[in-house]
């Protein structure tokens, strides 16, 4: 049989848990004792910082939009004057000659001209629309962007090899044709970008 020991007795060993006697809880956090820090879970990434004001690429392919918008209408205006003159001279050589001395070929070049032109001015249109949209536009306006630019850059590339077809004067259609690459490329850099990417994904409230 055992006996509790001996408060008095020096000699005599503390309690043990479990021989009789209540174990005790640790002391709770908070009085007198630190409390442990939660652990977190380890990160292996940072998300891409939201960009406060549009990067710098993103700035620039905004400007050549603009500008590509201001020489489609350029282009549009100097093919409808074309197309309009043509007619002109058809319909005066028509009347001198009481027929057609041109074979049906003034008209045809009117009508080719006349679309040509309309092409160009919805271009136009679509290029300024797309550099308007950058300010508030998403993912879809920077995949379209994308897009432009690469077909951009590929009738670029086909100007670029038309150029030495000229035997006379190959030099104005391979500088035209350079600088179409180099703004069709500067469009496609801007964006893909991080910066660029970052911008479109960035939320709208």
């Amino acid at each position: 049989m055992s006996y509790p020991p001996d408060p008095n007795n020096p000699y005599s060993q503390p309690p043990q848990p479990g021989y009789g006697y209540p174990q005790q809880a640790p002391p709770a956090a908070g009085y007198g004792y630190p409390q442990a820090a939660p652990m977190q879970a380890p990160m292996y990434g940072y998300p891409p910082a939201v960009p406060q004001s549009m990067p710098g690429m993103v700035v620039t392919s905004r400007v050549l939009l603009f500008i590509i918008g201001a020489v489609q209408i350029i282009g549009a205006g100097i093919i409808l004057t074309g197309a309009a003159v043509t007619k002109t001279v058809t319909d005066r050589a028509r009347d001198s000659y009481e027929s057609d001395p041109f074979g049906g070929f003034g008209g045809a070049a009117t009508g080719v001209l006349v679309v040509v032109g309309i092409v160009a001015l919805l271009f136009a249109v679509f290029s300024i629309t797309l550099g308007v949209k950058f300010g508030q536009g998403g993912p879809a306006v920077r995949i379209t962007t994308l897009v432009y630019g690469s077909l951009g850059a590929l009738w670029g590339l086909v100007m670029f090899l038309g150029s030495f077809a000229n035997k006379v004067n190959p030099a104005p259609g391979f500088v035209f044709a350079v600088m179409w690459l180099a703004v069709s490329i500067l469009m496609i850099v801007g964006m893909s970008t991080r910066d660029g990417v970052a911008w479109f994904a960035r939320p709208r409230y």
